[in-house]
């Protein structure tokens, strides 16, 4: 008997020939421009300290939850931090999970019911993908940012099933491209179509907005959107999500999200650094917002380097076939496509061994052709680090 299925093993060499193989790898102590930890809170010592004095203070020593949610692992903190989720993000109710891909897995995996028809951007992250997939929903993806095509679904839809629900699936900063739909006019048009809007915040809360609030409140969407998705491990820098919205929403997935229900909770040493993060968001805010404001110098910065260096930019997120050149983008999350997964791995090596940590974005993860070094920028970062990796790129694509 084989010691492992042949057709799992086919599956592992397909990928080794497209050098598409994923690996785990160690931390590499190379200057960050690949980790989501945009504002540095992830290894905040003041965070680290906070954390365990409020625990130390509100005696708390406990290591784990012991339960789901709705055994014995619903420790008080969860209604504390909810309370303070609804006050900041300006919601009706609260629901935080264990995590973004628990959270959208949980949310699109329920709330769609068979005959329902969920829209949804055609670059949406995989936990979305995966949550559709375990809906009874028919799901439809539209051209990526493209409310011409959005606009077409929905007006065909709508025409054949006129009483039945549509949901419209976006996000706010998309994680690939870094760029942002124009979600003013994707919510009136869904208005006018009777449509429910989501919108994933996942790199857009704690980078844009009041306070980091986030794009929708930015905008102040936050009473037009059905559901709302904010993650904490990418600038909150640290782990879990919460999803915003109705209390009948909320009741509804305590109800029927099953990767709500049956799983383990956080630990209430999660939930008070979740607690803390936020804090330190509202501190930042009153003393200036320094960190969010040198993040943003950073991106200013950045893109300008990327215009005095003559490298390509493709202003509508499209690059032609062939061509090398970033997408542009406003966000943390900047992207220059190298077609061909051999080449994109070959230049993000190089950058690595001049000491930088740039990550090379493979097919399938984006689709074939579409392949891209994925620079991510923080607070932290000095304008030497970014001019210096920049200059090293451009001997290779420029």
């Amino acid at each position: 008997m084989d010691k492992f299925p042949k057709n799992l093993q086919h599956k592992l060499d397909e990928r080794k020939v497209a050098n598409a193989l994923r690996q785990l790898n160690k931390p590499s102590g190379l200057v960050d421009f690949s980790s989501n930890d945009y504002l540095g809170l992830a290894k905040s010592k003041d965070l680290f300290e906070q954390t365990h004095n409020y625990l130390i203070h509100h005696n708390i020593a406990q290591n784990g939850a012991t339960g789901s949610r709705l055994l014995s692992g619903n420790h008080p903190l969860y209604s504390v931090l909810e309370a303070a989720f609804c006050e900041f993000h300006k919601s009706e109710a609260a629901l935080v999970f264990n995590s973004g891909y628990d959270a959208n897995v949980g949310l699109f995996s329920s709330v769609p019911q068979r005959g329902d028809i969920i829209l949804y951007d055609e670059y949406i992250h995989a936990s979305i993908r995966d949550g559709i997939k375990l809906s009874n929903a028919q799901a439809y993806k539209f051209k990526h940012n493209d409310l011409d095509d959005l606009g077409r679904h929905l007006k065909r839809r709508r025409e054949v099933l006129k009483d039945h629900t549509i949901y419209v699936a976006t996000e706010s900063v998309f994680s690939m491209d870094g760029d942002t739909p124009n979600l003013i006019k994707l919510v009136e048009l869904c208005k006018a179509y009777g449509a429910f809007v989501i919108v994933d915040e996942a790199h857009a809360v704690g980078v844009f907005g009041a306070n980091g609030c986030g794009i929708v409140q930015e905008l102040g969407l936050e009473q037009d959107v059905f559901a709302r998705l904010i993650t904490f491990g990418k600038a909150l820098g640290c782990h879990g999500a919460v999803i915003l919205g109705s209390e009948d929403l909320k009741q509804y997935l305590v109800n029927f999200s099953r990767s709500f229900i049956y799983t383990t909770a956080l630990p209430p040493h999660s939930l008070a650094t979740i607690q803390m993060a936020y804090n330190m968001l509202v501190n930042l805010g009153k003393k200036g917002g320094a960190q969010v404001q040198k993040l943003h110098q950073n991106i200013a910065f950045f893109k300008a380097e990327i215009n005095r260096l003559q490298f390509n930019l493709f202003p509508l997120g499209r690059v032609p076939q062939g061509q090398l050149g970033f997408i542009e983008s406003h966000s943390a999350i900047h992207c220059c496509v190298v077609s061909g997964n051999d080449t994109v791995k070959l230049i993000a090596a190089k950058l690595q061994e001049h000491g930088f940590d740039v990550k090379p974005i493979l097919s399938p993860t984006v689709p074939k052709g579409e392949e891209r070094l994925r620079f991510c920028l923080h607070a932290f970062n000095s304008e030497q680090e970014i001019s210096e990796v920049l200059k090293v790129l451009a001997t290779f694509v420029a």
